[in-house]
């Protein structure tokens, strides 16, 4: 279920980016045919067909990829916020009932609690009450050992995330040295220093290195949102994981 999410996030995201990659270049064609039109006319373009305008300007070769570095790591993003999101448990209300099946019915019922309930807690739990006939020795380091399982699953992909995030300005820097070797090798080639000859070449050099650090920013937001909502989840289990035990340890001295 989760890699047939990331794939339709990454399939949606890559047919917008694609579609804005063709309206851009419509866009631009169309600005070059109306540049002698009046300056209120060029007052009225939006936000949108501005940024749209600035990435054709900025090559295809370098400002592609920084683009699809933003795709695919936003399509990791997505796909893990959504996970994390779903992976969240009331695990009050979860300690609660299986305290209720303990008393009520025993370890087998408080089995069939943790199987109908959602979430990498309850999972952690029936882990341990699988092998609650070993011994609460047994249950505590089944819950460790499982619980370390659990949380290299939530951290899956950030990496990748981390990677993208590392990634995108140094594509924009690299642009930009291969922007300023234009600069130089137009210079050299007309042999005079004028601004109208250097300044394509130093528009690719800024441009793709301003895309290069917008696409840093956005991923290290949601770098951050998803270090945190991970840190969240993991403290909850351990903090779940110590009140699941004090009940196990009651119930094996009755």
């Amino acid at each position: 279920m989760k890699k047939l999410i990331a794939l339709l996030t990454i399939a949606g995201i890559m047919t917008f980016g694609l579609n804005s990659i063709v309206l851009a270049q419509d866009a631009a064609q169309s600005a070059q045919t109306t540049v002698g039109m009046q300056s209120d006319d060029a007052a009225q373009t939006t936000f949108h067909e501005t940024i749209k305008e600035k990435f054709i300007e900025g090559g295809p070769e370098f400002m592609g990829i920084v683009l699809l570095t933003l795709i695919f790591g936003l399509a990791i993003a997505i796909e893990r916020i959504i996970y994390l999101t779903l992976s969240a448990t009331n695990t009050k209300k979860l300690l609660a009932e299986i305290d209720g099946a303990l008393k009520s019915g025993g370890i087998e019922k408080a089995k069939d609690i943790c199987r109908e309930t959602r979430g990498p807690v309850a999972s952690i739990f029936y882990q341990g009450l699988l092998r609650y006939d070993q011994g609460v020795d047994e249950v505590e380091k089944s819950i460790v050992a499982y619980g370390s399982v659990i949380t290299g699953r939530l951290e899956s992909g950030v990496s990748w995330i981390s990677l993208f995030i590392a990634l995108a300005p140094m594509l924009g820097f690299m642009g930009t040295v291969i922007g300023m070797i234009q600069a130089f090798d137009d210079i050299a080639a007309a042999g005079d220093i004028s601004p109208q000859i250097v300044a394509t070449g130093i528009k690719v050099a800024l441009l793709t290195t301003v895309f290069g650090l917008i696409v840093a920013m956005i991923l290290q937001i949601f770098y951050n949102y998803i270090i945190s909502k991970i840190d969240s989840l993991v403290n909850d289990m351990e903090d779940t994981s110590i009140s699941f035990m004090d009940m196990i340890n009651k119930y094996a001295k009755k």
